[in-house]
C-alpha cells in the first residue's frame, strides 16, 4: 500500500472507499455509485464549502464513483484519473447511455436547435463528453444532435474511440492566451498541471492530475542535455512543456495565461522566486 494521499484515497474516519478496508480505520467502507457530470464544468473541492478554492475540474460528461451524499454535496472519486472531492450535487445524475463522442474544439457552444444564429444553452470546453444521436444540416452548417435536441457544430467533436495518438504539444499549443485558473481543466480556465493533463487526454494518455504527481511517475526522468519537444520541465509546483529546444508553453500565474515563453528567460525570471528547476521528465509517447 502506496502513503495515503487525501487526493487519490477516499478515507475519513466514518466512511472509506472498499479498497481501502484493511488500511484504514473508518465506520463504513463502501465501493460507491456511478454518476456523470451533467454541467458544462464543475470544481472538485476538498471540503463541501462553495467558498473554499478547487483543487480541479471534472467535465462534462465524465464520470465519477460516488460515496456519500450530504448536504446536497457529493463526495466523489473521479474515474479519469482517480481524484477525490466534494462536487454539489446537482452537477451529478446517475450514469445512463455511455457518451459516444469527445468535444475537440478548445471551446464550442451547445444550442438549442441546430441553428448557429439561435440561442445556445452553455458553452463546452475541449474534453467534454457528449452523446450524439444523429446529424443536422442549417444553411450549409452540420450539427451533431444531442438526444434532447440541442447541437454542437459538427466539426467541434469527434468519435471517442477516434482519439488516439497524435502529437499532445500540439494540443497544449492552442490552449496559448486561455486564461489561468488555479485548479483549472478546460478551455475556459486551466492552470499548468491541467495542460499537461487535458493535452494528452486528447492525444489517448493518460496523466496524473498534479504537478507533484506528474513529476514523480509521468514517463521517464532525462538529463537537461536530452530534452527534445514533447518532454516536461518541472520546478517546484509548476510544469511546462518544450515545444522546441528553445520554447516552452505553459499555463502560469506570471500572464495569467497559457503562454509561450523562451526557455532560457523563463529558467531566469522563475528562478529568483523558485529556485532552478528540480527535474525533466520524457512522457511515453
Amino acid at each position: 500500500m502506496t502513503t495515503l494521499d487525501r487526493r487519490l484515497h477516499a478515507y475519513r474516519p466514518d466512511l472509506a472507499e472498499a479498497g481501502l478496508e484493511g488500511h484504514v480505520e473508518a465506520l463504513r467502507f463502501v465501493s460507491g455509485t456511478p454518476a456523470r457530470v451533467t454541467v458544462p464544468v464543475i470544481g472538485l473541492r476538498p471540503v463541501p464549502d462553495i467558498t473554499k478554492g478547487i483543487d480541479t475540474e471534472l467535465l462534462l460528461g465524465e464520470d465519477v464513483a460516488v460515496f456519500d451524499r450530504a448536504d446536497g454535496w457529493c463526495w466523489v472519486k473521479a474515474a479519469s484519473d482517480g481524484y477525490v472531492g466534494y462536487l454539489p450535487e446537482t452537477a451529478l445524475s446517475d450514469a445512463g447511455a455511455e457518451p459516444t463522442h469527445v468535444v475537440t474544439a478548445q471551446r464550442t457552444f451547445l444550442y438549442l436547435e441546430a441553428e448557429l444564429r439561435k440561442s445556445y444553452r452553455s458553452i463546452l470546453s475541449m474534453g467534454s463528453r457528449v452523446r450524439i444521436v444523429g446529424e443536422a444540416e442549417t444553411r450549409g452548417n452540420r450539427y451533431a444532435m444531442l438526444e434532447d435536441g440541442t447541437a454542437i457544430f459538427a466539426k467541434h467533436v469527434q468519435p471517442l474511440a477516434v482519439g488516439e495518438g497524435g502529437d499532445y504539444v500540439d494540443v497544449a499549443t492552442r490552449f496559448v492566451e486561455t486564461p489561468y485558473l488555479w485548479g483549472g481543466r478546460s478551455g475556459l480556465g486551466i492552470d499548468c498541471s491541467g495542460l499537461v493533463q487535458l493535452s494528452m487526454l486528447m492525444t489517448g494518455r493518460s496523466a496524473p492530475r498534479d504537478t507533484d504527481m506528474q513529476a514523480a511517475t509521468l514517463g521517464e526522468p532525462i538529463d537537461r542535455s536530452e530534452l527534445r519537444r514533447g518532454d516536461l520541465v518541472f520546478w517546484k509546483g509548476h510544469v511546462a512543456v518544450l515545444e522546441n529546444p528553445e520554447t516552452i508553453v505553459h499555463a502560469n500565474g506570471h500572464t495569467m495565461t497559457v503562454a509561450r515563453e523562451n526557455f532560457e528567460d523563463a529558467i531566469k525570471r522563475i528562478g529568483w522566486l523558485y529556485e532552478q528547476p528540480t527535474g525533466y521528465r520524457r512522457p511515453v509517447i
